[in-house]
């Protein structure tokens, strides 16, 4: 089987066990369970208790680049879980945005997100998209998908009116935007999968359950 370059099993599971395994979304993320929940897959949410700032803080000061950024993070929330929910395959992940060299975070408020769109403006940018699974605190597999987005030229008086729609919840993701909601304004062309974009490398990861027996092949 061909696999994408970002793609790493490090160990499968052992055995042939009696029942699927069950699975945990190490994630506060709504728009992730949301994807799982429509996929069809059974799983406990549980999210991480890490401090997020800082462990990519401490990351960049180490000269990680964005991809063992996103994967660091991804591994780090399915750890800490995993010590608290044994014998299950425990989902991390994580999302950087890159933009010319520079990785862009959630946004801390309006501000910060009224500066990254204007920073995106009339420019292509990268979604960074990693996931992790453990189980019993061993890493088991981890993927990283991209998706590639070009956003037209926003006037001031557009970004004003489209943080005054949307609120809080351009705080919620890097870049300020959701492309199933009002975000969708923002493009003029996306080149790769939705759910990539979304936060979660979904198709791959369903890949991945299917061969560990969490999911029917």
């Amino acid at each position: 089987m061909t696999r994408s370059p970002r793609t790493t099993v490090l160990a499968r599971p052992a055995g042939a066990p009696l029942a699927r395994p069950a699975i945990v979304l190490a994630s506060a993320s709504a728009a992730r369970s949301a994807m799982l929940r429509a996929a069809g897959v059974a799983f406990e949410t549980v999210p991480p208790a890490i401090d997020e700032p800082a462990l990519r803080i401490r990351l960049r000061d180490e000269g990680a680049d964005a991809v063992r950024c996103a994967l660091a993070l991804a591994e780090a929330k399915a750890l800490v879980v995993s010590r608290r929910r044994p014998g299950r395959l425990v989902v991390g992940a994580d999302q950087i945005l890159v933009c010319g060299g520079t990785a862009f975070d959630k946004p801390a408020d309006r501000a910060a997100a009224r500066a990254q769109l204007a920073a995106l403006s009339g420019r292509t940018h990268a979604q960074l998209s990693a996931a992790c699974v453990v189980r019993d605190e061993a890493r088991l597999w981890t993927h990283v998908g991209e998706a590639r987005l070009a956003m037209r030229s926003l006037s001031e008086s557009f970004i004003e009116s489209y943080l005054d729609a949307v609120g809080d919840r351009a705080l919620a993701v890097p870049g300020a935007y959701q492309i199933e909601a009002e975000g969708a304004q923002l493009f003029t062309r996306i080149d790769g999968d939705s759910y990539t974009v979304l936060g979660l490398p979904l198709l791959a990861l369903l890949e991945f359950l299917r061969e560990a027996g969490a999911l029917a092949a």
